[in-house]
């Protein structure tokens, strides 16, 4: 018997096993598709496929098995955000004296960000007659994740986790004539000008917020770039300090119980940013902010420990959770263990509200581009993907109305990353004939 046989004999076993014979859909055919397809004959791919109306497994293909789930990590990081945060952001902890107003970050991503839109805070610093002092006592997490790679620190997506974001953690460039805008302005003359072969571009100093340019070089007209800053405690009060044009000083005073909540705000305002264009360091930020919360600590990593205790606990599989964005790849989760908190949002969750906050192939987000454009998208998920791996995990709707969770994960492929996003749209879409 040849070996492409045996495997489907195999697959066409396991599938039976978990089939709901109500369901007008193959799942050998299914079996099939992935058993025959040339573009996942290498690499490791698991799906698990789950009727939400009829609550039963109706496929399943190495389920059980482990991958790095990339930025379908966010899917944990909302599920256990909307369970903890409430309706708004909280903004700052704050303690209100004669003289003075002492504030404690929440880890809030929200603060004068360039993607967000304008919250109450500023005009609340700005206003306060009393002298400001900041302390970050309640910080006790770390600026990068576990596993995150050494040399992201130049880009965009892997900002520094601090527990009083301001500007999303990245200053802005923009062209301006032969020179540069840097926003926030306080980093105006931290740009430097070197030799260098290379195109045009800004690359921090690793070490230190230097920003340096090529010598002899103009961008062009529409050049922008977002490079993170090297944040710290007193880079924070310098940075407050410049925006609301009055002194901010760095103090170590513990987070007193009897301090209030300044909030900002909606919470699905991030929700929807976190999830449609997969922005880490909002996601990274809404663990720091559940860990303030669920452990009393701005800390990711015992943040997700009380998630993981609180909400997370009756997963088929146990669960490696390390981080809020899915930069690591020390997370490791299995097809049905996403598929199993899809179906618990679904149950805690309106529809209408959760279909909003996930991207809609064809029509936003990060899967917009995905399948041809649609007023009408049949899908609603979370796209995870870094080098040599991607998954995609979420919700359809078939041409019956049918509503269904999946998570179809593919890590350790060589390919190009585009095959396996087609293979991925052929099987889903074969699906939501049924």
């Amino acid at each position: 018997m040849k070996k492409r046989s045996i495997v489907g004999l195999v697959i066409g076993c396991v599938v039976s096993l978990t089939a709901c014979q109500t369901s007008k859909l193959s799942s050998k055919k299914l079996g099939k598709l992935l058993s025959e397809s040339s573009t996942f004959s290498q690499n490791h791919t698991g799906f698990v496929l789950y009727d939400l109306s009829e609550q039963k497994e109706i496929f399943s293909y190495q389920g059980n098995r482990y991958f790095q789930p990339a930025s379908n990590t966010k899917i944990l990081t909302y599920y256990v955000s909307q369970r903890t945060l409430g309706d708004s952001l909280p903004a700052l902890k704050y303690v209100t004296n004669a003289d003075s107003l002492i504030i404690w970050g929440t880890g809030d991503p929200s603060f004068l960000s360039p993607s967000m839109p304008a919250s109450k805070v500023l005009d609340f610093l700005k206003n306060s007659p009393q002298k400001i002092y900041f302390s970050a006592n309640n910080f006790t997490g770390k600026h990068y994740g576990p596993g995150w790679a050494w040399d992201d620190y130049n880009d965009d997506y892997a900002s520094e986790i601090s527990p009083l974001p301001i500007h999303g953690n990245v200053v802005g460039f923009k062209a301006n004539g032969n020179s540069l805008i840097a926003n926030p302005a306080y980093f105006q003359d931290k740009i430097v000008s070197v030799k260098s072969p290379n195109n045009f571009g800004v690359t921090r100093v690793e070490s230190s917020n230097s920003f340096e340019i090529p010598q002899g070089k103009a961008p062009k007209a529409n050049f922008e770039q977002e490079v993170p800053f090297k944040t710290s405690n007193k880079l924070t009060t310098e940075l407050l300090a410049s925006i609301v044009g009055k002194p901010v000083t760095l103090i170590d005073a513990p987070l007193r119980s009897s301090a209030k909540t300044l909030m900002s705000l909606p919470v699905d305002t991030v929700f929807a940013r976190m999830l449609h264009v997969s922005d880490n360091m909002m996601a990274e930020h809404l663990m720091l902010m559940c860990g303030q919360i669920l452990a009393g600590e701005l800390n990711v990593k015992k943040g997700i420990e009380k998630a993981k205790t609180n909400y997370l606990n009756t997963l088929p599989d146990a669960i490696t959770w390390v981080d809020g964005s899915g930069l690591s790849r020390y997370n490791m989760i299995t097809p049905r263990d996403l598929v199993m908190v899809l179906r618990q949002m679904y149950q805690e969750v309106p529809q209408e509200k959760l279909f909003k906050v996930f991207p809609a192939v064809g029509q936003s987000g990060t899967l917009k581009s995905l399948m041809p454009k649609t007023d009408k998208p049949f899908i609603f998920a979370k796209s995870g993907s870094f080098s040599n791996n991607y998954n995609l995990s979420g919700y359809l709707v078939t041409k019956q109305g049918k509503v269904l969770c999946f998570s179809l994960m593919n890590n350790n492929f060589v390919k190009p990353m585009a095959e396996i996003r087609k293979e991925v749209v052929k099987i889903l879409t074969e699906i939501y004939q049924y």
